[in-house]
């Protein structure tokens, strides 16, 4: 029997896909993500949502004003695409660096997205603009209708919307974000460049029992929802077996505890306190730990084409298993962390 490594030095990860919301909230859960993250996509849909290249600069201002001088941290805006966005306002905010990518949120598919798109030809002159600019397009990918189950809403997404516009825009960069489907993660295997997945640890560590079973628990509640054991053995399969298409994100997404324990309770899974420890603790058990620095570190880079960092973090295991914090309190309430579920041997130490 091989023995087990104690150690694992990597290039320091990124996450691209995390919501860090704005003011008191934004100051408190940004640290979470400052202690292992190099670089951050940081999603729009505020309130009032991030629309314009000047709305990305002023958040983008806030945001670092909440990053200590000697934390090396650097927030990658997106824009929130509506049907009203002006394509030469986000080329240009592309072209000055302002943001990164554009995001795609169907109309009520998730927290603040009732801003968002209900008719996707209607942005098509924003996604040729895009496509011939070479900016990435984020795509929340689900129907809204409500005759279409919950459960399987990614996977018509993919038939209906996504397939067409593809073939509409074959150069257009994509990134299907928090896939959370066997469906999902074969059609960016099957696909050709271009096209590329982010996977979150919480779909990859837990299924929908967990959310459901012998009494419903809301911190485990998400959009795109939990889905079944067979799903979450197809995102692993994907995100452990080195292909440089699938890379984390982690669509960490704080709400306090009141707002989730509620009669219609909000949508969102904070887990930036432990995630790099969580994934090292699933790659080890899946003997896979050879392939975590692709997942977090370079694969998303490379996509971007990005830099790789130039920092390392080390991580180590420990004999007693990690006690991860419970909540986050702020100034206006509790944020419950992610519970994996399962024990964690592995610390960040440098």
């Amino acid at each position: 029997m091989t023995a087990k490594q104690n150690e694992l030095n990597i290039i320091q990860p990124d996450d691209w896909h995390l919501h860090i919301r704005d003011s008191e909230i934004m100051k408190a859960v940004l640290p979470a993500t400052t202690r292992w993250a190099a670089r951050a996509i940081i999603m729009p849909n505020l309130v009032p949502p991030i629309v314009t290249g000047a709305d990305a600069q002023a958040y983008a201002n806030r945001i670092r004003a909440c990053i200590p001088n000697d934390v090396e941290f650097m927030p990658l805006l997106t824009l929130y695409l509506t049907q009203e966005t002006n394509p030469a306002d986000v080329v240009q905010a592309y072209r000055d660096g302002i943001i990164k990518a554009v995001k795609l949120y169907p109309a009520g598919a998730t927290t603040n997205s009732h801003n968002g798109v209900k008719d996707i030809k209607a942005v098509y002159p924003v996604l040729e603009a895009m496509s011939d600019a070479g900016i990435p397009l984020l795509i929340h990918g689900e129907v809204t209708d409500t005759d279409i189950d919950i459960f399987d809403r990614e996977a018509v997404f993919i038939e209906r919307v996504l397939d067409p516009l593809r073939a509409e825009y074959p150069e257009l960069k994509i990134v299907m974000e928090h896939i959370t489907t066997r469906q999902a993660a074969a059609y960016v295997l099957n696909s050709s460049s271009g096209l590329a997945a982010s996977i979150t640890p919480h779909h990859l560590v837990v299924n929908r029992n967990i959310m459901l079973s012998g009494g419903i628990r809301p911190h485990y509640y998400c959009l795109p929802v939990l889905k079944r054991e067979s799903h979450r053995l197809a995102l692993i399969d994907a995100a452990t077996k080195g292909d440089k298409r699938f890379f984390l994100g982690t669509d960490s997404a704080p709400h306090l505890d009141h707002a989730k324990i509620d009669l219609c309770g909000c949508a969102g899974v904070f887990n930036a306190p432990h995630t790099i420890e969580i994934l090292a603790q699933l790659f080890d058990n899946l003997d896979a730990l050879h392939e975590l620095e692709g997942f977090v570190s370079l694969n998303g880079a490379d996509f971007y084409n990005l830099p790789y960092n130039q920092r390392k973090m080390m991580l180590k295991r420990v004999q007693t298993p990690l006690k991860m914090k419970k909540k986050l309190e702020t100034n206006q309430g509790n944020i419950t962390v992610f519970d994996p579920q399962m024990p964690v041997y592995w610390q960040i130490c440098s």
